[in-house]
């Protein structure tokens, strides 16, 4: 019986398709979910599955064609109930081939695991051990190496330096997690290292101190080979995704036929994972056996292209080619550092994302930098620099609690607000290499003598790149000052995911009409940048407010915050 297989609906508002290649011809035998052509609508590559099973008569299109929704694409000679023996045993092959590896499935609890308390055995004196690279941070994959602290022969302790690195937030020194003698030392200066990537190979010299690095690779080995038909029963037996159009039929199966040759390995539920993101299953990478790709391979892939994404200029924006500069005169090129390519890219991102918006308001502190200048000797004496930013981070964290809505993070895929319960503020601080923003821990529970000890730490740790990953992590709310090297104001960019940040431009004195005459007082210009999302133009006036009249009467902080 012949029976026509026309392309079927495709999603909304889609009515047509380029041809982009035909993956069957006259003569074929096809099944069931075997792709046929592979097309390209305006919003992704998609490889369109037959519905039917059969020998193909006859194709009625070829690459280059625009199909419409409804057209007929091939001809087939459905294979009917009367088909010959061998014929009706070929067909059942697949029920066959889904039950054999049953038996390894349910053999899923493998000895290894039974062994698994063996695994707290001290190492044996001379053992080889393998040190990695540990995880470095949220989002972070891997780092340059500036400087190897270590070579073949020395004896390391546990905690000891073994390398320097720089992610693009900061530099790091990597401590070992083993003791013993470096016998060969596999990475150097100026390449670049990912997490999980072995380091060095240590021989064992003190097996108890060990024990827990021992416990460390046994967790980080490769679990043993998967059989290629485990991986075909767990496919089988996965459930079927929901939310597709009846007019195609997808099935979990992963028992169909190669659609040809040199095709990308994968599972039908893989294939219509990539085709519901619209990706190019072709260009994954797979990771299974054979290079077989997964769903978390496909995952995988769209992360990466979100993230190149995000460092465009602007959404659906590309970057214009830049000019032969070099025609106009002598040119010198240099490469970014890691930390202003990054900080580069997440401005982009948070411009891109954040509808800003930016209040500006001035605050007498006249009165305060008398006070300032009177406390300034007994803080220095500690160790710090009581600083027009120091009191800000104590009044800031004050204002955060009266203005809960400053202290959040917005997740517009869940549509929730996260209002955030501690009080960790950013300081912005101009280095040679880029921009870095450490952050202050618990502001609210620290004295300004404390904040103001710590941000001069903080701030020269950053200068220096000494400051570690954890202390760039977890603000709720920035801090820029400019004011050491002037302006009258300025308009800051949010440093996603906070909602707010505080600039602060160069104090000056200025004439004010008090009681009937004007005096001189100096006077700190404030602009508040926030995301319109979440905080809305009366809310962010009457934060800046509130900032402005602690700073001029202190005891407002006492009373309020």
């Amino acid at each position: 019986m012949s029976t026509e297989f026309k392309l079927p609906e495709l999603g909304e508002n889609i009515e047509a398709a380029d041809v982009l290649n035909v993956l069957i011809k006259a003569g074929d035998k096809v099944e069931k979910d075997q792709g046929v052509i592979e097309i390209e609508t305006d919003k992704a590559t998609i490889e369109v599955p037959s519905t039917i099973s059969g020998v193909v008569q006859s194709v009625l299109i070829k690459p280059g064609d625009k199909v419409k929704i409804g057209q007929t694409i091939m001809i087939v000679d459905e294979l009917g109930q009367s088909a010959v023996a061998g014929t009706v045993a070929e067909a059942a092959q697949p029920e066959k081939k889904v039950e054999e590896p049953k038996p390894a499935v349910k053999q899923e609890p493998v000895p290894e695991k039974k062994a698994e308390p063996t695994v707290t055995a001290a190492p044996k004196v001379g053992a080889k051990l393998e040190m990695k690279l540990p995880e470095l941070g949220e989002n972070i994959d891997s780092a340059d190496v500036l400087t190897v602290l270590v070579k073949v022969g020395d004896v390391i302790e546990k905690d000891q330096g073994i390398l320097e690195i720089e992610t693009d937030k900061a530099t790091i020194e990597v401590p070992s997690t083993l003791s013993g003698k470096v016998i060969e030392v596999l990475i150097k200066a100026g390449e670049k290292a990912k997490v999980g990537q072995t380091l060095i190979k240590v021989a064992v010299e003190d097996s108890v101190t060990n024990i827990s690095a021992v416990q460390a690779v046994k967790e980080d080995a490769k679990p043993a080979p998967v059989k290629e038909a485990d991986v075909k029963t767990a496919a089988v037996e996965r459930p079927e995704a929901k939310g597709e159009r009846e007019s195609i039929n997808f099935s979990e199966r992963d028992s169909q036929p190669p659609i040809q040759k040199g095709a990308a390995p994968a599972a039908p539920s893989v294939r219509r994972l990539a085709r519901e993101l619209g990706v190019d299953i072709n260009k994954v990478n797979g990771s299974g056996p054979a290079n077989r790709i997964t769903m978390d391979d496909v995952k995988y892939y769209v992360k990466k292209l979100n993230e190149e994404r995000s460092s465009q200029p602007a959404a659906g924006l590309k970057q214009e080619p830049l000019p032969d500069f070099s025609k106009y005169g002598g040119i010198e090129k240099k490469p970014m550092s890691n930390i202003r390519s990054k900080a580069a890219e997440h401005l982009t991102y948070a411009w891109s994302t954040i509808p800003h918006v930016t209040q500006h308001d001035k605050v007498d502190i006249t009165e305060l930098e008398k006070l300032r200048k009177q406390l300034n000797p007994k803080i220095e004496k500690k160790g710090g620099k009581l600083t027009v930013t120091s009191i800000l981070l104590k009044v800031i964290a004050s204002a955060l609690k009266v203005f809960p809505q400053f202290n959040s993070s917005i997740d517009l895929e869940k549509k929730e607000v996260i209002f955030k319960k501690y009080f960790n503020i950013g300081i912005a601080v101009d280095t040679e290499h880029g921009l870095i923003v450490p952050v202050i821990k618990n502001v609210d529970q620290k004295n300004i003598t404390e904040l103001s000890i710590e941000l001069n730490t903080i701030a020269e740790k950053a200068r220096i790149r000494k400051i570690s990953l954890e202390e760039l992590q977890g603000g709720c709310f920035s801090i820029t000052n400019l004011g050491g090297i002037g302006g009258t104001s300025f308009t800051p960019i949010v440093n996603s995911p906070e909602v707010a940040i505080l600039g602060v431009s160069r104090s000056s004195y200025e004439p004010v009409y008090i009681d009937g005459k004007f005096e001189p007082r100096l006077i700190l210009p404030l602009s508040l940048s926030y995301d319109h999302r979440i905080i809305n133009g009366a809310d962010a006036a009457r934060f800046l407010r509130w900032v402005c009249e602690a700073l001029e009467q202190p005891i407002k902080i006492l009373i309020e915050g």
